[in-house]
């Protein structure tokens, strides 16, 4: 009986501990809002990692896609609040940039950066997401 609870309780501190770590790594560094509205119209509210360079933000999306890709894809605009402050952007996809956009994120996420890496499979295919804001 001591070993099927020890078992059971490694079954459940083994995602446990998954869970802290990735949120761990998710949010020790700066982390933006990405808001837009869903397909039912609700707003949605993502949270992204942000990196900058040549005069502009950029988000990035894995080569597999994702709900909030999704959604600025059916939202011509949409609301980044970074450093509390919300604007309206559009975007340009930078497939050109992916390895500079790569590059950028691993530099400014670390350890983060490469535990997400590994937990989807790699950065192969990821599409730099370029923020034009509306003014």
């Amino acid at each position: 009986m001591k070993y099927l609870a020890w078992g059971l309780g490694l079954l459940l501190a083994i995602p446990l501990a998954f869970l802290a770590l990735q949120t761990l790594a998710s949010e020790r560094i700066e982390v933006v809002e990405f808001q837009a509205l869903d397909e039912s119209g609700e707003e949605s509210i993502t949270r992204l990692w942000v990196v900058d360079d040549d005069g502009y933000q950029y988000l990035r999306v894995g080569a597999d896609g994702s709900g909030w890709f999704d959604r600025l894809q059916a939202n011509e605009e949409f609301q980044l609040t970074r450093n509390n402050e919300t604007q309206t952007y559009r975007s340009v996809l930078r497939p050109d940039k992916s390895a500079r956009i790569n590059e950028l994120m691993q530099q400014k996420y670390t350890w983060g950066d490469t535990f997400f890496a590994y937990a989807v499979g790699g950065r192969e295919g990821s599409i730099p997401v370029e923020l034009h804001p509306l003014n």
